[in-house]
């Protein structure tokens, strides 16, 4: 496959191919409820089979089909554990891999954008693939200064495979809605569509980048390479060794989850009232554990990978969110409630019985509430539940909020990186990273600079 349009016909097979095999297992599963079996058990053996399916083809595919798995694979702590066990492997492979691109087409596409000569600009390319992703593939090299780099190559055709892809999946988005309880998928893709164009765009991901490695540079805690060259279809940029996220989750020491939660939940945090923009593709594969300080010394840092989607929040993160979480915090229902409705989660048509809305939010406030909470995925399974089943108080309450627009990234990159907290089991002091830097949080006479010394 020389680039992701060639097989277009069999990316749409395999992909049209899904919805009827969820149909087909839907009849069965209705057979086995007519023979008398019970119907909690024909639920979870549906959502197994249908989780085996699913991953199965986005793991065989790149472009939108890819993008769409790494951005349900954060999700993976909400599943019943007899369906997200067997499948965790097959969704870590998901956040790190795909078939290579072949060799002959990455040069090309290096010659078309760096030109005849382009070799002469490294030391040395390795044309083995380092990582893959859904819109390009990564490159480990030399620069001609000496500098190891990293080379990133977009797949020939990678925008008309995303909007395809992602138009196919949305086709069906209602069948895959149970496969994560309490999350409809059909806004997920429509926002992942809307994200296509910029994340094609190899000149704003540098842009932002950029930014970021000068704000972090030198930081203690986190590290950002720093762009060294940008064409259309190429960007290259620092080196950097370290652990992958997704191997500390599997594998990692408790010293190593819990410091990766913590560097994890400050950089979502920090990140938008350092810099302006929100990094908003937080699953594993774009995040790294280095060993802390010059030599390896002191304690382990993050390493922040892949800019090509950020929100720009000039401001910071609205004031609003941590108004809200305060006062919900602090049980005043009547405030939370205006709050909401000033800022359009509850839609002027709509009224709602301000306790009842406290009740729905303190639960999932929960780690905000102690100095350390421990992200587990039976924690997340539970609210999944709770918001998912048809007769709680929550799910009646829930589908009469509503999510504006301005909201609805800055909610799915809160609620993915509390999944991957939940896949670290880790211990995280979140409420100090919520004093020092979430606007609105702390009332103004006590905002004072602080630390969130770990």
């Amino acid at each position: 496959m020389s680039d992701l349009p060639r097989k277009a016909v069999t990316r749409t097979a395999k992909l049209a191919a899904l919805p009827l095999g969820i149909a087909g297992r839907a009849t069965w599963g209705l057979g086995k409820r007519i023979v008398g079996e019970s119907a909690d058990i024909v639920s979870r053996e549906l959502q197994q089979r249908t989780a085996e399916q699913l991953f199965k083809v986005l793991g065989e595919l790149k472009g939108g089909a890819m993008k769409f798995g790494q951005a349900l694979s954060v999700f993976e702590s909400a599943l019943p554990e007899e369906v997200a066990g067997p499948y965790r492997a097959a969704l870590t492979k998901l956040q790190e891999a795909a078939p290579p691109m072949p060799t002959r087409t990455v040069h090309s596409v290096l010659e078309k954008r760096l030109g005849a000569d382009w070799q002469e600009l490294f030391l040395e390319f390795e044309d083995k693939p380092s990582a893959a992703a859904s819109i390009g593939q990564v490159h480990r090299a030399v620069w001609h200064d000496g500098r190891e780099v990293a080379v990133k190559v977009q797949y020939p055709g990678a925008g008309e495979a995303l909007l395809s892809d992602l138009t196919q999946l949305s086709r069906f988005a209602r069948l895959l809605g149970p496969l994560i309880p309490g999350m409809d998928i059909k806004p997920l893709i429509a926002e992942l569509r809307d994200r296509v164009s910029e994340e094609l765009d190899y000149g704003l991901e540098a842009q932002a980048q950029r930014a970021h490695a000068a704000e972090f540079m030198g930081d203690p805690d986190v590290v950002v390479p720093d762009v060294v060259h940008q064409c259309e279809q190429v960007l290259v940029t620092e080196w950097i060794d370290g652990i992958p996220l997704s191997e500390v989750i599997t594998g990692g020491t408790k010293e190593q989850r819990d410091r990766a939660g913590q560097l994890l939940t400050r950089f979502l945090f920090s990140g938008p009232a350092r810099t302006g923009l929100l990094h908003a593709d937080p699953h594993p594969g774009n995040f790294r554990l280095l060993p802390g300080g010059p030599g390896g010394k002191g304690d382990w840092r993050l390493g922040v990978l892949d800019f090509g989607t950020v929100d720009r929040l000039p401001g910071g993160l609205p004031p609003t969110i941590g108004d809200s979480l305060r006062l919900t915090l602090d049980g005043r229902a009547e405030a939370v409630y205006e709050t909401l409705c000033a800022e359009g989660f509850v839609k002027d048509s709509i009224d709602l019985d301000p306790e009842a809305v406290l009740d729905y939010l303190v639960p999932i406030i929960e780690p905000a509430q102690a100095d350390e909470f421990t992200f587990t995925r039976g924690w997340m399974r539970s609210q999944a539940a709770r918001i998912a089943d048809p007769r709680s108080p929550a799910h009646q309450l829930g589908k009469q909020l509503n999510l504006p627009p301005s909201y609805l990234l800055i909610h799915r990159v809160t609620l993915s990186t509390i999944g991957v907290l939940c896949q670290l089991g880790a211990t995280v002091r979140m409420r100090a990273e919520l004093e020092e830097w979430l606007p609105g949080f702390l009332p103004e006479a006590e905002e004072e600079p602080s630390v969130a010394e770990i």
